[in-house]
């Protein structure tokens, strides 16, 4: 079995802008979690999307915890706004921890061990298994909140899950540009799986 607790924090440092050692440990958890029962040899072979494997899920999440984060800071210092920088990292780093579940279909047999049935598919959204990451190993409802990051799916919005929702716009639209050449719209509207 591989060490995914030192894969985690080897791929996020981001997890250290986290004041709370609890809140930091249940983040490191959930992503433990998803790992085992994806059935990942590592954390790196995650792509971002089910379809670009050029760009890892660690590298996507990483961009929005670092996005998200700067913009917190900026709300605060410049508008005088008061968001909550660990909810806001902790939810930016388990954003997309659902998707050690749900893009087992999309690699290679190489890349995974054993992944359990029960939770290894592409049936539940990731942002919603990630909700159920986070609830599961305890993190705070402010954090649980702040995870599902598509419209409709949370009835009423903290400052901390808009942030959430915005650096993950904001770095999903890098990438789609980077890697192929579009933006993220055009590439929801060309490859939605609905």
């Amino acid at each position: 079995m591989p060490d995914y607790e030192a894969q985690v924090t080897e791929a996020f440092p981001e997890l250290d802008y986290i004041s709370s050692d609890d809140l930091r440990s249940k983040v490191i958890e959930a992503w433990t979690l998803a790992l085992e029962r994806g059935g990942w040899r590592d954390i790196t072979d995650i792509p971002y999307a089910w379809n670009i494997h050029e760009v890892t899920n660690v590298r996507h999440v990483r961009g929005v915890t670092r996005i998200a984060r700067e913009s917190a800071i900026e709300q605060r210092e410049f508008h005088g706004a008061d968001p909550d920088i660990d909810v806001i990292v902790a939810a930016t780093l388990l954003h997309d921890v659902g998707k050690c579940y749900e893009y087992v279909d999309f690699v290679e047999d190489e890349k995974l061990l054993d992944p359990d049935p029960r939770y290894a598919t592409e049936e539940v959204p990731h942002s919603l298994s990630g909700y159920a990451l986070a609830h599961e190993v305890g993190c705070p409802l402010a954090v649980q909140r702040a995870i599902p990051h598509f419209i409709g799916e949370i009835p009423t919005r903290t400052l901390e899950a808009e942030l959430v929702k915005s650096a993950n716009s904001a770095s999903s639209n890098a990438i789609t540009q980077s890697t192929m050449g579009i933006t993220l719209q055009e590439w929801v509207d060309e490859y939605s799986q609905t």
